[in-house]
């Protein structure tokens, strides 16, 4: 229906135009007029009568007369051709010199035969022009025949060299390695041909969005200076059945045509998903592209110099049929980056921009773990813009350091009107994760705090990990929970109540809770058992057809093993809080003060030494008033204590 509407559509546009062209030729063509006709003896016994004014006479085969009444009546008569010089002569002549009438003669316009043909020549143009584009829109012209084309963008050999090459891309040196041999075998394949070697037909790059899989497939073709095809896998798929295919075939023909020459399909999952999930049947679209694909890749000859890239981060909803060997006999994982290799990305994308002397690149490192190449790029940008719209002449570390925290958690809302309660609020739901997370050892040192509101959330606070680790703990998933709980225990304590800005803090530390029971066997009582199925079932067919695997006895005991993890950590948490009360009282205050607290000054607030501020230099240092009457018992007995 959709695709009749359109050709209507188009059909009404060409019919619409058509009319305005037959309109405009009307409108221009002399008019014709309806004149009375009369016979020749008809006009001589107007003409003796004394009636006529006028005689107007066109030249021709047989002249014609046209003939004007006194009562302003008109007629045309003929004059016989053998009568016409006698009677012009004789009779028309003595009367128009007497004056009765008045005669003029005319020669007759004579239309070439050209001329006479235009509009029709034009109205069959136009009517063949207008079944042309029918055909055309209807699946007989050449619009359709290229829709099955491949939509692959070509760089070719001479763009391939302008590529970025190896030495543009930092930390991934791995990975480089690996990927050597497909550059050796596309300049050189004799040195592998001679060994009897196979060079991988298909390489898989799987990892992280932004951690350069593109970039390091552009690095491949720019090192083997080969043609590149580059192509989305949503390019494949349309909403009629056979067109993906067609266009796959037709790659993988202009491919070879090209030989040796790479082919990049960007996320590959959009074609290349599990078969037989969807709740329909089977021949779709999708599952027809994919079909053909994988015919395509294993129908290769032997070392035929078309290699086959394709990138991913959904690498588990891949149909395997696509990832044994043969089609893609190999996989490179590329993850994100250590701190040595953030350190290395970071000089690239500092090439040209104008750095400050303070700027020191691996401290830059050691602040950014888990930020992808596609995040350092852009923490560099957005420092370069902060420098460029404070009209300064490089890019200082502060510049680095507010443009980390934008990236995190979005630019400061200064101009945000904050009431008093809530500013207080927030310094106490704050203060309570520093200081809980300051008194664990598990967890990361803090770096900043601040109660200046950012994107959705009114306060935060940051940390600076020591070291990038690839693995969780128990202890160190333990220590999570309690410093996210800190915020909802310190409001608690000092300020008698709760608020909602917990709620993100209780979803992340239920969501660890339940990981620790039934993702990762960390429960005494349940045991080193999965529970948790649902990290595969990734479709709705799967998901309507997915049965529990446990039983409602288990689900209970789930339930009440993660709410004991999450009860004893909020214990622990408030046993923390209360018997560092002061500190906390303390932090809340420099918070109301300064807004924003760094690692150096919460150090010292800590250790009970005092900030380098008149404002902060009190005797009595508690200044957050209403405490709870726990808070209070809790200040009476240390001070009874002391």
């Amino acid at each position: 229906m959709i695709l009749l509407n359109k050709k209507i559509g188009g059909a009404g546009f060409y019919i619409v135009l058509i009319i305005i062209l037959i309109a405009t030729i009307r409108f221009f063509s002399p008019p014709v007029n309806t004149v009375e006709e009369k016979t020749f003896t008809q006009f001589v016994q107007e003409l003796d009568s004394g009636n006529i004014v006028s005689v107007k006479l066109q030249n021709g085969v047989d002249s014609i007369a046209d003939v004007k009444l006194k009562d302003g009546k008109t007629f045309r008569t003929v004059i016989p051709q053998e009568a016409a010089d006698t009677f012009y002569n004789d009779y028309l002549k003595a009367k128009n010199d007497a004056g009765s009438i008045n005669v003029v003669s005319t020669p007759t316009k004579q239309t070439s035969m050209f001329l006479e043909w235009i509009p029709t020549f034009l109205m069959l143009g136009f009517l063949v022009f207008f079944w042309y584009r029918i055909m055309q829109q209807s699946g007989g012209g050449s619009k359709m025949n290229s829709f099955g084309k491949s939509k692959a963008k070509l760089i070719n050999k001479e763009e391939a060299k302008n590529l970025v090459k190896f030495k543009d891309v930092a930390g991934l040196e791995e990975e480089k390695e690996e990927l050597s041999e497909i550059v050796d075998f596309l300049k050189n394949p004799k040195k592998f041909i001679n060994m009897g070697a196979r060079i991988p037909k298909g390489v898989l790059l799987v990892g992280p969005p932004g951690t350069g899989k593109t970039y390091l497939s552009k690095a491949v073709a720019g090192e083997a200076g080969v043609p590149f095809f580059i192509m989305s896998g949503s390019d494949f798929v349309e909403m009629f059945v056979g067109v993906g295919a067609s266009r796959v075939r037709d790659l993988f023909d202009t491919a070879k045509k090209n030989a040796p020459c790479i082919i990049f399909i960007d996320e590959i999952d959009a074609v290349g998903r599990k078969r037989g999930t969807g709740l329909g049947g089977g021949h779709d679209e999708r599952e027809q592209t994919l079909n053909q694909l994988l015919v395509e890749m294993d129908g290769f000859g032997t070392n035929e110099g078309v290699i086959v890239m394709a990138a991913t981060n959904r690498a588990d909803i891949l149909d395997p049929a696509i990832l044994r060997p043969g089609r893609f006999d190999r996989t490179v994982y590329v993850g994100k980056p250590d701190v040595r290799a953030r350190k290395a990305i970071l000089e690239i994308h500092a090439r040209g921009k104008k750095l400050a002397d303070d700027v020191d690149l691996e401290i830059i490192a050691k602040r950014t773990p888990g930020f992808t190449p596609a995040d350092l790029e852009n923490l560099m940008n957005e420092s370069a813009l902060l420098a460029a719209r404070r009209n300064d002449n490089a890019i200082s570390m502060e510049d680095v350091d507010e443009a980390s925290i934008k990236v995190q958690a979005g630019p400061a809302k200064k101009s945000r009107v904050v009431s008093e309660k809530e500013r207080k609020l927030t310094a106490v739901h704050e203060s309570g994760h520093a200081i809980v997370s300051r008194l664990l050892p598990e967890e990361d040192p803090v770096h900043i705090i601040t109660i200046i509101p950012r994107g959705m959330a009114g306060g935060f606070t940051a940390y600076l990990p020591e070291e990038d680790i690839s693995f969780m703990t128990k202890g160190k998933m333990e220590a999570s929970i309690i410093s996210l709980l800190g915020g909802r225990v310190a409001e608690s304590l000092v300020l008698d109540d709760i608020s909602t800005g917990a709620s993100n803090d209780i979803d992340r530390a239920t969501k660890i809770a339940r990981a620790m029971v039934t993702h990762y066997g960390m429960s005494e009582k349940l045991g080193p058992i999965n529970y948790d199925s649902s990290e595969n079932e990734v479709f709705i067919g799967r998901d309507l057809g997915r049965t529990q695997d446990y039983s409602e006895k288990t689900a209970a005991e789930i339930d009440a093993e993660v709410a004991k993890i999450i009860n004893e950590a909020y214990a622990e948490c408030k046993r923390l809080l209360s018997e560092n009360l002061d500190k906390l009282i303390a932090l809340s205050d420099a918070l109301l003060e300064k807004e924003t607290i760094y690692s150096q000054d919460f150090e010292k607030i800590f250790n009970g030494e005092k900030l380098d501020q008149d404002s902060l230099d009190k005797d009595e240092s508690i200044t957050i008033k209403d405490l709870s009457d726990e808070a209070k018992d809790i200040m009476r007995r240390d001070k009874d204590e002391d």
